[in-house]
């Protein structure tokens, strides 16, 4: 498995390999790779000859730099990992951050119209920017054909989605279902660094999740969030940050339901000093 880190280099091998006619897929992560990004990555393989992954912990998307130093980093691991799916199909791009960033490790500004405002806009100060700001950069060095993003984080799909319609940036992006770990909990690498207590309590998130979807069928947006936000108060483990029932397309919340929309319900959790989030198809 041919393992890049830097960009001049990954450049030339994908010009090489486009030379050759063959289809081009890219899994951005950050790294710490579980189940859930191979099933990206299978995904990937599926419909491409190819498929880069880039590990990257991207210091521009996040607001709390106790999170960024502590993020775990498991480089080694992670291409083992990905070797039990392909080692000659996969490539891997693991710059440092003087790559990417060329010594300006700092994030473009974008308008994504208002989608960066719902949400996790509301609690991540400049978050996706970031998350912008590192997309773009991949998708210009790799220029894949097709980019492969997982549901668990919907609204910077809808994110990646806007930027490269706005960039026209030529490239088609495939969402993902979530995949969860046995107990229902979404599978994040995050995950790896709850405390037991906190692993335990967890699975309340999706189950609540799956409730909430429930009640929307009779229920109104509002009796149900006020539902959700009664099931967290007096938890012993688990803090709520956000619940929201969002339209899927604006992710703005929603005041009337509506027989034309698609909705969405979005969770943030805390357990202990570990942030989950968690969203779930309403119709």
């Amino acid at each position: 498995m041919k393992v890049y880190t830097e960009k001049n280099k990954i450049i030339d091998a994908i010009a090489e390999l486009k030379s050759q006619k063959l289809s081009i897929g890219m899994v951005p992560t950050m790294g710490a790779l579980h189940q859930g990004h191979l099933q990206l990555v299978i995904k990937a393989l599926e419909d491409n000859e190819v498929v880069v992954v880039s590990v990257f912990v991207n210091p521009t998307q996040f607001d709390n730099k106790d999170d960024l130093e502590k993020y775990p980093r498991t480089l080694d691991d992670d291409v083992e990992l990905l070797k039990t799916v392909s080692k000659d199909a996969i490539i891997v791009y693991a710059p440092s951050v003087d790559d990417i960033y060329e010594g300006n490790t700092v994030s473009e500004t974008f308008d994504f119209d208002g989608l960066e405002f719902e949400m996790e806009g509301r609690f991540r100060h400049g978050h996706f920017d970031g998350v912008g700001t590192i997309v773009k950069r991949f998708f210009d060095i790799v220029k894949p054909h097709n980019a492969y993003f997982g549901e668990k984080d919907f609204q910077q799909l809808q994110i990646i989605k806007k930027l490269v319609e706005k960039q026209h940036i030529p490239v088609n992006v495939i969402g993902c279902k979530i995949h969860r770990e046995t107990s229902g909990l979404a599978m994040s690498s995050r995950n790896t660094r709850l405390k037991p207590e906190h692993k335990l309590a967890a699975p309340f998130i999706y189950k609540i999740l799956k409730t909430a979807k429930t009640h929307f069928g009779t229920k109104s947006a509002n009796k149900v969030t006020e539902w959700v936000e009664n099931q967290f108060k007096n938890h012993d483990v688990l803090e709520l940050e956000y619940f929201s029932i969002a339209d899927t397309g604006t992710l703005k919340p929603v005041k009337r339901k509506s027989n034309n929309k698609t909705y969405r319900a979005f969770i943030a959790v805390y357990a202990g000093d570990i942030r989950l989030i968690d969203n779930i198809a309403l119709n």
